[in-house]
């Protein structure tokens, strides 16, 4: 790695761990950096998966009283959910790199939009998901767990909305209760999915680690930030680059 490489990846990481302690959408940011740094989008991609997985845990650490009684119904979501995100990662390896490149911008436009419209998304999902269980318990948001995890151990950002969302109904609507779980939910993916795309030599740990510095030292200073910045003109700003980003990889790898 070069020292601009360098420069890039703890720049990334460090404003990647801060909008991830403020209000998500890291990925926006950390994954571009790896595509400019010279990865290919499969590794840039397996990459920023890894990266994730110490701030999901730490948050999910962080928050533990907050999580539910670990019981029957959760030990199956989460077994689920990780089987998803196993899959996601397979079908990662699976495509080819020339379809890869053609996906990242809809994959970065997705993520964009989740984002923007994070909370009538999340609220969209829970409203389902009660109205196809009864009980209204964590088990009965396998269903709707399995493909949102296999987008997440495919490509992973914004993944975040989905998991509150498809959480809330076994979270019985507490936001904070949910968040909690899918913190651990998606902390405990990204184990599987690191595991499996190191396996096939997918991620570059040198600039992955660089990275993960600039994340954990972002995280810290996010959650003092979290008390000043307003929440909304933060929001607009990461839509803003998600849209220019998306421009910019559609103009690079469409025409």
């Amino acid at each position: 790695m070069e020292l601009l490489d360098i420069i890039i990846l703890v720049a990334a990481g460090f404003v990647g761990g801060i909008l991830t302690a403020l209000l998500g959408g890291a990925s926006l940011v950390t994954f571009p950096a790896f595509l400019a740094v010279g990865l290919t989008p499969v590794h840039a991609i397996a990459s920023n998966l890894t990266v994730l997985m110490p701030a999901n845990l730490l948050a999910a650490y962080d928050d533990r009283g907050q999580l539910p009684r670990f019981d029957g119904a959760l030990a199956w979501l989460v077994v689920a959910s990780l089987i998803g995100a196993g899959l996601g990662s397979v079908l990662l390896l699976m495509t080819p790199a020339r379809v890869f490149s053609v996906l990242v911008p809809l994959l970065l436009g997705l993520a964009t939009v989740l984002f923007a419209y994070s909370e009538k998304i999340s609220g969209w999902l829970r409203v389902r998901a009660e109205r196809d269980s009864a009980g209204g318990h964590a088990g009965h948001s396998v269903a709707a767990l399995v493909p949102v995890s296999i987008y997440g151990g495919y490509f992973g950002a914004g993944v975040g909305v989905l998991l509150v969302g498809v959480l809330s109904v076994g979270a019985k609507g507490d936001y904070r209760v949910a968040n909690a779980l899918k913190n651990l939910v998606n902390g405990l993916n990204c184990i599987v999915t690191t595991i499996i795309l190191s396996g096939q030599g997918a991620i570059a740990w040198p600039q992955t680690l660089v990275m993960i510095t600039g994340s954990l030292a972002g995280g810290i200073l996010g959650g003092r930030l979290g008390r000043v910045l307003p929440r909304e003109t933060m929001r607009l700003v990461i839509v803003a680059a998600g849209v220019l980003l998306t421009a910019i990889y559609a103009q690079r790898y469409w025409f």
